[in-house]
């Protein structure tokens, strides 16, 4: 019997294309009025106590509708964002999205297609970003690459290929107690916490990562780094990985990756570079210098969701030796045989460079940004955001109750108020408050380290809506509450 005709046939799709059609143009136009107007709203707002309880009944057994659940998202989902949409967005490091990477994101969802593998365009639209990201960061075209969640994955890529390459035994089949030695890897005491994540599911453990003491400018000491590798050496161990990190979470410091570089090849380690937050930036003229010697990594992992402003999720590894990548990673049952014809056909089975088998387009956005923008205008907008850093720190130095805690790195301010007199313990609770007040009153949202010993205010600026007025704002606001929080009348004009 035809399925059109089959007595009480029922399925997912509208029972009224004219009604959903007229609901999609509404969640479209609302959508585009939500991003156009966002800078009139709070950068952020916490959720109300009625709205929360709202999320703590039963799913429904029976349907509710289309519209009631658009409706439900308007009322209590939409109103109360993360806030990383807004121009005065600067706490953890993401990107705001766009428009078109947004509508991107709807398509891929429409075409839904599997990217472990086959034969169909969504592997070639991949395949190209892969291939321009290679091209991007200077890696030969031989090379490997795979577009995962973002950086805490491709770390663990990365970092898979390394141990398995370096382990002197065949851990896929035998395990990591096959290893001759316990492994070893290095990284400054800078270094992101997915790493570590990462060598602990990678079943060496966290003791296996061994932290590097900085420089004044927070990037890696190169003579300890030796000292150390020789010292584990010494004591029966082998070293495997050396991870360099291009843009450091607490103040964005790019280590000297050339000189690391020259010292892998020299002890024959792998050379891996963390580049979440700052490897994108060798489309910015005025950063590109500092990433010099990132051509020359194994491998890197570097996130397309924070600095080029993808929605997320949208990481990417790349690893030089492609061989090695597939081989860590590769299992063709049966029932995933790669075929040269029909749908299995295809030479590039995705599945066969990560952990996952199941695989969302999250190409499509990437392709599709990079066409409507081009590779310079990112460059362009990184560039800005790293000169909006430098006017954020000039204003800081100007006013005598504001102190820059740390070297301004790449797009990362780091400074506290202090207005003299108090010793750190009132420091960090003024600063403390003063961070939650700002973000409570919808002003700005920074986020916090701990620089030293001292409690900061963290301004991390991958925000393409940004502009100078919005840095004015927040030092005019945080003089003004932080004299009120300090009992000082002293505040700048």
């Amino acid at each position: 019997m035809d399925q059109d005709t089959e007595s009480g046939f029922e399925s997912l799709d509208p029972q009224d294309w004219p009604a959903m059609r007229a609901l999609a143009h509404r969640m479209v136009d609302d959508a585009l009025t939500y991003i156009e107007t966002v800078r009139d709203r709070p950068v952020w707002q916490s959720v109300p106590p009625e709205i929360a309880a709202s999320f703590e009944g039963p799913a429904p057994r029976a349907p509710e509708g289309a519209l009631a659940a658009y409706e439900a998202f308007a009322a209590h989902v939409l109103p109360y964002p993360m806030g990383n949409l807004h121009p005065r967005f600067w706490a953890w490091y993401m990107g705001n999205g766009t428009v078109g990477g947004a509508l991107a994101e709807f398509l891929a969802a429409v075409m839904n297609p599997n990217l472990g593998g086959g034969s169909h365009a969504a592997n070639l639209v991949e395949a190209q970003v892969i291939t321009w990201l290679k091209d991007m960061l200077g890696f030969p075209a031989s090379a490997s690459g795979l577009l995962v969640s973002g950086g805490s994955m491709a770390n663990l890529v990365g970092l898979t290929v390394a141990r398995n390459v370096g382990a002197g035994a065949d851990v896929r089949h035998q395990g990591v107690a096959a290893a001759p030695r316990p492994m070893t890897v290095y990284g400054s005491v800078e270094v992101h916490s997915c790493n570590q994540k990462a060598l602990e599911l990678l079943g060496l453990g966290s003791q296996a990562l061994r932290r590097v003491p900085v420089q004044d400018d927070y990037t890696i000491d190169l003579a300890a780094l030796q000292r150390m590798i020789d010292a584990d050496r010494a004591a029966g161990l082998q070293p495997i990985c050396v991870i360099g990190t291009a843009g450091t979470v607490n103040t964005g410091a790019i280590d000297d990756l050339n000189a690391l570089a020259d010292l892998c090849t020299r002890e024959g380690l792998w050379f891996h570079v963390d580049g979440a937050i700052g490897a994108v930036a060798v489309l910015a003229d005025n950063v590109r210098h500092q990433l010099r010697g990132i051509e020359r990594a194994d491998s890197v992992a570097l996130d397309l969701h924070k600095w080029m402003h993808i929605p997320f999720e949208a990481g990417c590894v790349l690893v030089r030796d492609e061989p090695a990548h597939r081989n860590s990673f590769s299992l063709t049952p049966e029932y995933l045989e790669h075929g040269t014809r029909g749908l299995a056909g295809g030479n590039l089975w995705f599945s066969d460079y990560g952990v996952q088998l199941s695989r969302q387009f999250r190409a499509l956005k990437v392709w599709m940004s990079i066409k409507e923008h081009g590779l310079d205008r990112f460059g362009r907008m990184i560039a800005r955001n790293v000169e909006q850093a430098h006017y954020l720190g000039g204003l800081i130095v100007a006013q005598p109750q504001l102190e820059l805690t740390a070297p301004i790195g790449l797009d990362i301010v780091c400074f506290r108020y202090n207005p003299g007199g108090l010793d750190d313990a009132a420091l960090d609770a003024i600063n403390r408050e003063l961070l939650l007040q700002l973000q409570e009153q919808g002003i700005a949202a920074p986020s916090y380290t701990t620089i030293r010993n001292k409690y900061c205010l963290r301004v991390a600026i991958a925000n393409h809506r940004s502009q100078r007025s919005d840095f004015d704002a927040l030092i005019e606001a945080v003089l003004r509450i932080g004299a009120l929080l300090s009992g000082s009348t002293s505040v700048a004009s």
